[in-house]
């Protein structure tokens, strides 16, 4: 390589430390806090947190099972739509593939331990419902059951299952939502989700929320005079 060339590259780099310290330097006098430095991994799923969440599905009491997803979430605002992706070889899938139908019924920090329990024992060995001590209830629109004692229960209706590698995506139709009135304020109707402590999933752990740090759109809030 030319001396030339090298030379130039040394000085790029350095150039670009320079600019890493400085954006390092603004960050602790901003905030007081270290900025660490950035390590690249093989590509993978860290998108964390994210909820855990109970699905039920099936069409008669006999047939009714739950499994733990933690890959799910909302693709479409109108018309609602939202996901989950599974593994073929798990007990449900057939079940859901077949019915075209299953609930995603939000967790809570008391349903922690349902949650995973019946995120590693299959349905071909247990009716997790009956083991858990928890309640099926009837939907509006599907004829899978929903968690009583979930929070809120969204019926979905499959639309489209797309084949991904190691999981298929249930592209589902929101259908309808069972809200608890437990969690429903008595003076506006307007659902206090949070209230119901949801349950996360971080990497391998669940966790709670924890407090409070903003509402949408408070960054940019008119202060009140």
């Amino acid at each position: 390589m030319p001396a030339a060339k090298i030379k130039d590259e040394g000085r790029e780099n350095a150039f670009r430390l320079f600019v890493s310290l400085s954006q390092a330097d603004r960050f602790i006098r901003r905030s007081g806090k270290r900025m660490g430095m950035k390590h690249n991994w093989k590509p993978g799923t860290m998108i964390y947190p994210l909820p855990a969440v109970l699905v039920s599905c099936g069409a008669t009491p006999e047939e009714y099972n739950l499994f733990t997803v933690a890959w799910t979430g909302t693709v479409c605002t109108n018309p609602p739509m939202c996901y989950i992706s599974v593994r073929p070889e798990r007990y449900s899938y057939p079940i859901i593939r077949r019915q075209g139908e299953f609930v995603i019924n939000l967790t809570t920090e008391d349903l922690a331990f349902a949650t995973d329990w019946c995120g590693v024992r299959s349905g071909r060995d247990y009716h997790k419902f009956d083991e858990m001590k928890l309640t099926p209830g009837q939907c509006t629109v599907v004829s899978a059951p929903l968690i009583e004692e979930s929070p809120l229960c969204i019926e979905c209706r499959v639309k489209e299952i797309v084949s991904l590698g190691s999981h298929d995506m249930f592209i589902a139709d929101v259908v309808n939502v069972r809200a608890d009135d437990r969690n429903l304020n008595p003076e506006t109707g307007k659902l206090e989700l949070a209230e119901a402590n949801p349950l996360v999933y971080v990497h391998g752990g669940y966790y709670g929320l924890g407090e409070k740090i903003g509402k949408f759109g408070w960054s940019v809030e008119k202060k009140k005079s």
